[in-house]
């Protein structure tokens, strides 16, 4: 009988072993997981590796020290919805009709038409979540779960949209904020101490749920964008006050995310992203982040308002400890993101192309010929050229220095009017203090004629030029 139990036990622990064996042969053969990590409204100076001294990110430290960091990476624009179009799309959110920062209980949202990341993985038999901020929809018909997710916990649109908006009453009537699980809310908060928890965790069991398959998990967290919340294991940890400690929660978090790729045994056939959907909101003055070295940030077409932190692990796959100063945007997500899984790219036009052969240290020289910085509604403000960037006369905002923000409460921003075209070399001038487009007439030329190009596609609301390739974002009748 002894003899009976032991075999049946040996049996047991051969055929575990065997499964073992067979799941992690199988976990190399696939293709990689995907892991985006985006935060909101994070300066490019609030990570270690990109200048920060006085929070702690041990995490995303070592990450860019086991892969990649650029140092030229652009959001796609400078707000939230738009933001999020253009990472997800692979498309200038402004061709698909996608601006500024959708308020609830919108009409407008991502058109069903429209091929999102998830959808195309998903092609590929790919697992697909997203756990936290959305943005692109609040309307039923625009959640992630029509746009290519399978599961989805979260909340619909940036966090400060609720009643106990310190503006509410005299200039917003917001509705309680609810918490989504896939299409039906589960919750309202009243209070955000956990989200950050909340979402770190569900993404943890993401993976563990789907270790045996590609997956694509997104982790758009709503913070560091204000009201600023915290959980009682960082708070009054760091050196900036609560916006570092929101910072080091994040970074603690990616941290969670990484050990359950490693506990799973998918570290090594795992992609892992990190970076921002825009800069920081420097109205809420010490509740802000920082960009330093560059000018401005959310909201402007300066440097300081899209160009972001970016780390990209890929074990094997990208040199270790690399710095790519090559400009990258947003946009080109999508397609290096296909090229990497031999994914089919979206059958409508998309502006964004394949980084990888960059990302892998290949080459050295931009894929795109420029990029192009939009706001408002279709306003083409800036062109990246190279290693210029030039700016078209337009109003844009600036802090007023005698009410700054503080505490959780906005500051007063004035508006400037550049009268003239400008012209900058960021990269021995990143903080863009010396205007020489008349010492570079030749430059100056060629990216306005690259610009009357991207308007003849795009259009421009400031010249009213009218685009032929604009396309319309989903429509629903009024709640």
């Amino acid at each position: 009988m002894r003899n009976t139990i032991l075999f049946f036990a040996f049996l047991f622990f051969v055929v575990c072993k065997a499964q073992q064996q067979n799941l992690g042969t199988k976990a190399s053969e696939r293709p990689p997981n995907i892991v985006l990590i985006f935060t909101d409204d994070q300066g490019y100076r609030d990570v270690g590796v990109f200048g920060a001294q006085d929070i702690a990110t041990p995490n995303l430290d070592q990450m860019a020290a086991d892969g990649i960091k650029l140092t030229s990476y652009y959001a796609a624009q400078a707000v939230c919805s738009a933001s999020r179009a253009g990472i997800l799309t692979g498309c200038y959110p402004n061709r698909i009709g996608i601006h500024s920062a959708m308020m609830p209980n919108s009409n407008k949202g991502i058109h069903p038409d429209e091929t999102t990341l998830a959808e195309m993985l998903k092609q590929k038999g790919y697992r697909t979540g997203i756990f936290g901020k959305w943005h692109l929809g609040d309307h039923p018909d625009f959640l992630p779960t029509k746009n290519g997710f399978d599961e989805w916990i979260g909340i619909p649109y940036s966090n400060d949209m609720w009643p106990l908006h310190p503006q509410q009453g005299s200039v917003f009537d917001f509705d309680p904020l609810p918490l989504f699980k896939n299409e039906k809310v589960i919750d309202t908060l009243t209070n955000q101490t956990h989200l950050t928890t909340l979402i770190t965790e569900h993404s943890v069991d993401f993976i563990d749920r789907n270790k045996a398959h590609p997956f694509f998990l997104y982790v758009p967290h709503p913070q560091p964008h204000v009201p600023l919340f915290v959980s009682d294991k960082f708070k009054g940890k760091s050196d900036r006050g609560r916006y570092g400690d929101v910072i080091m929660e994040i970074d603690w978090s990616v941290g969670e995310i990484l050990n359950a790729l490693r506990k799973n045994g998918l570290e090594e056939n795992t992609i892992v992203i990190f970076t921002s959907d825009n800069g920081p909101w420097l109205a809420y003055g010490n509740h802000a982040g920082s960009a330093l070295p560059f000018r401005e940030g959310k909201g402007t077409a300066w440097e300081g308002g899209q160009r972001e932190p970016f780390i990209m692990r890929y074990p094997g796959q990208l040199p270790e400890g690399t710095v790519i100063d090559v400009p990258v945007m947003a946009i080109d997500l999508l397609p290096t993101i296909a090229e990497i899984v031999d994914a089919e790219l979206p059958q409508k036009i998309i502006d964004g192309k394949s980084v990888w052969s960059i990302l892998k240290g290949q080459q050295r020289k931009s894929a795109q010929e420029a990029y192009f910085f939009y706001y408002r509604v279709n306003e083409l403000f800036g062109v990246r050229y190279g290693k210029w960037k030039l700016y078209f006369p337009h109003t844009y905002r600036t802090m007023d220095g005698q009410a700054p923000g503080k505490d959780g409460i906005p500051g007063k921003y004035k508006m400037i009017d550049l009268s003239e075209i400008e012209l900058y070399d960021v990269t021995i001038d990143p903080s863009e203090t010396t205007n020489v487009a008349k010492e570079y007439p030749k430059i100056v030329a060629k990216i306005k004629t690259l610009a009357d190009t991207m308007r003849s596609r795009l259009g421009d609301s400031l010249t009213g030029t009218e685009g032929s390739e604009t396309r319309a974002p989903g429509i629903v009748a009024e709640k």
